[in-house]
């Protein structure tokens, strides 16, 4: 599917046949504001990717031409003040499924009225999978993991970013949970808003004004997650600096149920990961939190859409989403009152 080309349609990129049909109706009358009569496809960027490069070069970039200079983008390929700017993950379909979701959600009356760029490179996918899967001691001191050398992704990220922001994107978005534990240093020195899923998770959270379960307890959230995500840590800082109380599954929860529930999924026993799921997030319940977040993917997906547990469940890539159509609707008002 992907043929290694720099610039390509969004449905030749982008539309594999089991969500073709959800993105087309949301693509075929995009307009640009420049022209309001001429109607376009958003446009998509892959950049190119080299299987036959060695392995160290292969770490260091992930794919030939991965920085790309001036004199290979010589004007932005989108001028809209409202562009976003998207760096792929963990993997397509997750980058699909924010996808469709922008979208959607930014339409209106049928019309696409959000431009984007997106940057989806499978080796850095396979590379953040492999991350995201990797054995951490649980909770252990997060300086563990600042010891794994992740210089290579990071780099890889930070390339990403300055080829949106030179492509013309006005503002970047990372529709994955474990690309989030390096932000600070992807984002540093970024022209543009880089937008945190923490952040906007944790903000959407603290306008719902909800109230303790318990009275006279502080107000308690609870975070579910793969290891790598939570030794991370960032969920836990977004949410305690707008005040609320972050609960934890202990060890012996993730040692015995969600571990077990990944390594369940990856051996396709879907039924079995998706009740060792449900007994995760009982455990969370019953200790008084109000919501829980459910950072990973995967774990979103096992669950049918009206399980009531999933009413308890909130996705930060949903609020990414939203926080990511507001910025958009914000940047054309003031551009309209200019």
């Amino acid at each position: 599917m992907f043929d290694g080309s720099l610039k390509m349609s969004f449905h030749a990129l982008f539309c594999p046949s089991h969500l073709a049909s959800n993105l087309n109706k949301h693509t075929t009358q995009y307009k640009t504001r420049s022209s309001p009569a001429r109607a376009v496809q958003p446009s998509a960027v892959l950049l190119r990717t080299d299987k036959s490069s060695n392995s160290s070069e292969s770490k260091r970039s992930s794919g030939s031409g991965l920085a790309p200079t001036n004199s290979q983008i010589t004007s932005p390929l989108l001028s809209q003040a409202s562009t976003v700017g998207i760096i792929g993950g963990v993997s397509a379909v997750s980058t699909l499924n924010f996808l469709e979701k922008l979208v959607a959600w930014s339409s209106k009356d049928g019309e696409v009225n959000l431009p984007f760029i997106v940057c989806n490179d499978p080796i850095l996918s396979k590379e953040l999978l492999s991350c995201e899967r990797s054995s951490f001691p649980y909770l252990n001191v997060r300086h563990a993991r600042s010891q794994l050398d992740h210089t290579p992704i990071v780099d890889n990220l930070r390339h990403k970013r300055v080829f949106l922001e030179q492509s013309g994107a006005r503002c970047i978005v990372m529709p994955c949970h474990i690309s989030h534990g390096w932000h600070s240093e992807i984002s540093k020195d970024c022209s543009v808003p880089f937008l945190h899923v923490g952040d906007c998770v944790a903000q959407e959270l603290k306008e719902a004004k909800m109230k303790p379960i318990e009275a006279g307890s502080n107000l308690q959230i609870g975070v579910l997650a793969t290891d790598a995500t939570l030794t991370a840590g960032f969920y836990q800082d977004k949410l305690q600096s707008q005040g609320f109380e972050v609960v934890l599954p202990d060890k012996d929860t993730m040692e015995h149920i969600v571990i077990p529930a990944i390594e369940a999924l990856s051996r396709k026993d879907l039924e079995g990961a998706r009740n060792l799921l449900r007994i995760a997030l009982q455990v969370l319940l019953v200790r008084s939190v109000n919501v829980i977040v459910l950072a990973s993917d995967d774990m979103r997906g096992l669950l049918p859409k009206d399980d009531p547990l999933l009413r308890k469940c909130v996705d930060p890539i949903d609020a990414l989403a939203r926080s990511t159509i507001k910025w958009a609707q914000s940047t054309e008002k003031l551009h309209e009152t200019c």
